[in-house]
């Protein structure tokens, strides 16, 4: 997923995103004594969108989703590892048709009973195209999706054909084609049940979600506050060990960082650069860095005729050759980051996907190489390289350092600025609105642990995370055979064959690939970030 405060994205991240980034924060204020409750006050920045859950694809949407909710399956906070969480058991016996049985007795914060057409009518939601959800794409395996969601014209049906209610407990998903991994993506947020109530009274869920996880929202003021406290009825086995959770928005990550050393927060995971160096010792070790499945890049709007010719594309290997990752990793990121040389991360592991090197030379340091390309490929477009930001997150020192590699290497110091953008979601919306006329900013987070993942949803054509709108038929169809292959080491080295593509066509740099950063106050404890990056809001304590 898209990233925001890490990631999405990321993941979003990553991801969303989704789609890591540093995103969105604002003001100050004292905790006014949360701490007595056994509430934690902790750090967080206005989602893009409501927060519904195929409609949330950055990473201060999908934290809150993910205390709200308890989807079919969860992730382990540790290892990533999947298993079942509300689902009693996902069978099949051909990889394209699966029964999904639920765990009886599940509630949602309303009282109501989670059922199986809690998923089924959540997931035809989500995927009609006419309800406008991010994230629509994430049901394209499904029998029927073409029919609510065409690529032109209007849909032909209202819910998929694939899903079908077999009792309260149990729906049955035929997909498009074979998709062996299936069941692993189950823990992203699009896949998370709603009450009859979004359907009823929509505008109210929108002012205040309803989910079936180990939190609930009890109040909400946006662009302000959020505050979660613990949902009695939840049924899973993540019971807070707290008292709840206050988010506390802030537009500047330096005043969040004041108002963590002066005792005015508990946790922060949007660290500013700025403190890398001194938090250790700001802190008295109360910090974490750790490799977290985030992904940064510079991606290019290929919706634009400048950036869609193939001398365009040899301009976008230059660029990459000119950034010296080493060094700006080092400096800015005080070693937080670590130079990529593919498009996923290193948390996967190699047997899940990562390839060190795969990227080849378009990712390494190679100053006259990349003047050479630049110029070979007719330069850059218009005479200068703008690369956009959110001003609002902590990126002008890395798009400066950047800008000044490429500047470096191409012997013009105006060949690169940065532009920056006044809030996350202004930054957002000008990308998935086809705003952008140069490179801008972008970051992945797993939403779940499978390259697939990584690949997917941010390059194949129309996906819910392709910012730079690239696309390849022979990508489309590398990612489409390694999903059906039920040989999960057969099918990592399909998707590398795909990632291998993006190689030459370099719709999105790969720049490096961020570590989960998070410092806490001295009143909390048991403090951890997920693979995701996300804080384990549930395991904190409060002394």
């Amino acid at each position: 997923m898209p990233v925001a405060t890490r990631v999405r994205w990321a993941v979003i991240a990553a991801t969303s995103v989704a789609l890591v980034a540093t995103g969105c924060s604002s003001s100050s204020s004292s905790s006014s004594g949360s701490n007595a409750n056994g509430v934690v006050l902790a750090w967080w920045g206005d989602p893009q969108n409501p927060l519904e859950p195929v409609n949330t694809n950055e990473v201060n949407g999908g934290a809150v989703l993910n205390m709200i909710f308890t989807g079919l399956v969860s992730y382990d906070p540790k290892t990533s590892k999947a298993s079942n969480a509300m689902a009693d058991s996902i069978t099949s016996t051909d990889q394209q048709n699966w029964t999904v049985k639920l765990k009886p007795g599940w509630k949602f914060s309303d009282g109501t009973t989670v059922t199986a057409s809690s998923y089924v009518d959540a997931w035809n939601y989500g995927a009609l195209v006419t309800n406008k959800q991010v994230n629509a794409s994430f049901f394209q395996y499904v029998q029927g999706y073409n029919d609510v969601a065409p690529a032109t014209g209007a849909p032909t049906a209202q819910t998929m054909s694939g899903l079908k209610v077999v009792d309260d407990n149990t729906f049955t998903v035929a997909l498009s084609q074979k998709f062996s991994t299936w069941p692993q993506t189950l823990g992203y947020s699009a896949y998370y049940p709603v009450p009859k109530s979004f359907f009823t009274d929509h505008a109210a869920y929108l002012n205040k979600p309803i989910g079936n996880g180990p939190y609930e929202i009890q109040t909400w003021t946006k662009s302000q506050k959020m505050q979660l406290r613990p949902f009695t009825g939840y049924s899973g086995p993540n019971k807070p060990k707290n008292g709840g959770i206050d988010l506390k928005v802030y537009t500047d990550t330096n005043a969040a960082y004041a108002d963590l050393q002066s005792g005015n927060l508990d946790l922060d995971n949007g660290i500013p650069n700025s403190a890398l160096k001194t938090i250790q010792t700001d802190l008295n070790g109360r910090y974490i860095n750790e490799p977290a499945g985030i992904i940064q890049t510079i991606s290019f709007p290929l919706y634009q005729p400048q950036w869609s010719t193939p001398g365009a594309a040899m301009v976008r290997q230059g660029i990459s050759m000119a950034i010296d990752r080493a060094t700006i990793t080092k400096v800015v990121f005080t070693n937080t980051r670590t130079p990529a040389t593919d498009w996923t991360s290193p948390v996967l592991g190699e047997s899940g996907g990562y390839k060190s090197g795969l990227c080849g030379s378009v990712c390494n340091y190679d100053p006259a190489k990349a003047k050479q390309l630049i110029q070979q490929g007719g330069g850059i477009p218009g005479g200068q390289l703008t690369i956009s930001y959110n001003a609002d997150g902590p990126h002008k020192e890395w798009v400066d350092a950047v800008c000044n590699s490429i500047n470096n290497a191409t012997g013009d110091t105006k060949s690169c600025v940065g532009r920056p953008v006044g809030t996350f979601a202004d930054f957002r919306n000008q990308i998935t609105t086809k705003q952008m006329t140069g490179a801008f900013r972008t970051g992945w987070q797993m939403d779940y642990p499978l390259i697939q993942d990584f690949l997917q949803p941010v390059y194949t054509t129309g996906a819910s995370s392709n910012d730079s709108h690239y696309t390849s038929a022979q990508f489309d169809s590398l990612v489409s055979q390694a999903n059906a292959n039920p040989d999960q080491a057969a099918a990592v080295g399909q998707f590398q064959t795909a990632e291998k593509l993006l190689i030459n066509d370099l719709p999105a740099i790969p720049l490096w690939y961020q570590n989960g950063t998070a410092g806490w106050s001295s009143r909390i404890t048991n403090v951890a970030l997920d693979p995701f990056s996300v804080p384990v809001y549930s395991e904190i304590t409060v002394k």
